[in-house]
């Protein structure tokens, strides 16, 4: 069984949608393809691999409560070769939004639904996730955690010590095991629809979010984009950065 993993975000490092795509293979079997989505000069090398494929898996974040603009030409020349090509392909898909409602994603699992019809395709689901940006963010920063442990290492050992610096361990041990909570939800569901995905089944529609409360989700969500937004070069994400303007525009 062949699985194509369309990761369909136009970041070319550490998106979210990565994580996921990651995540999602963990728990799928067979012959496992990853592609990039993000120029028409991918279009054909995808296509070509949907010739063989079983199930193909979309992952990709929500835009405006929708499909990113640079996946719908692509959507619209596969449905033209997977009908001339009479594919039956299983479609599945992981969204991810930077709200903390997973259910925000629900138009877009609308549009890829609505697609397989057109196409002739058999849908089978996907997982929509909330606070996809700040469980990107929680991955990235354990894994500045594994390298301070192994710092930690490193030092005890230089000082006469053994490679269990017992705080070292205990605070990697916590960070390890809330990076687990935060994502317990959304393990949950991918490890079911890589069940479905291996069996060829419908897996429905099913919707979850990084496991904290709102209020603290709201409060660093808010400082997270502020710190974006200045580095983008203004307080309002480049509002007041100088902008080029070309003459008669």
């Amino acid at each position: 069984m062949k699985t194509v993993f369309i990761n369909c975000s136009p970041k070319k490092r550490f998106s979210a949608s990565s994580y996921f795509v990651f995540l999602q293979k963990l728990f799928t079997g067979g012959e496992q393809v990853s592609e990039f989505l993000r120029t028409p000069a991918d279009h054909e090398r995808i296509l070509a691999q949907l010739r063989d494929a079983q199930s193909v898996v979309f992952c990709l974040p929500l835009y405006v409560d929708g499909v990113p603009s640079h996946v719908l030409p692509f959507l619209q020349k596969m449905e033209v070769f997977c009908r001339e090509n009479n594919l039956n392909l299983h479609v599945y898909c992981i969204a991810n939004n930077g709200f903390i409602e997973g259910r925000q994603n629900e138009p877009l699992m609308q549009v890829f639904e609505n697609f397989c019809v057109r196409a002739h395709l058999v849908w089978g689901g996907g997982v929509g996730i909330g606070g996809g940006v700040m469980l990107n963010v929680s991955r990235i920063l354990f894994v500045v955690q594994v390298g301070i442990l192994l710092l930690n290492i490193a030092l005890s050992l230089m000082n006469g010590g053994g490679v269990f610096p017992r705080e070292a361990w205990w605070s990697f041990a916590e960070n390890a095991l809330l990076l687990l909570f935060f994502n317990s939800g959304v393990l949950f569901y991918l490890a079911g629809m890589g069940i479905a995905i291996r069996k060829g089944t419908y897996f429905g529609k099913k919707y979850t979010r990084i496991m904290i409360p709102s209020f603290i989700f709201i409060l660093f969500a808010d400082i997270f984009f502020v710190i974006i937004s200045v580095f983008e070069g203004g307080i309002f994400r480049g509002w007041l950065a100088k902008k080029a303007y070309e003459e008669g525009v």
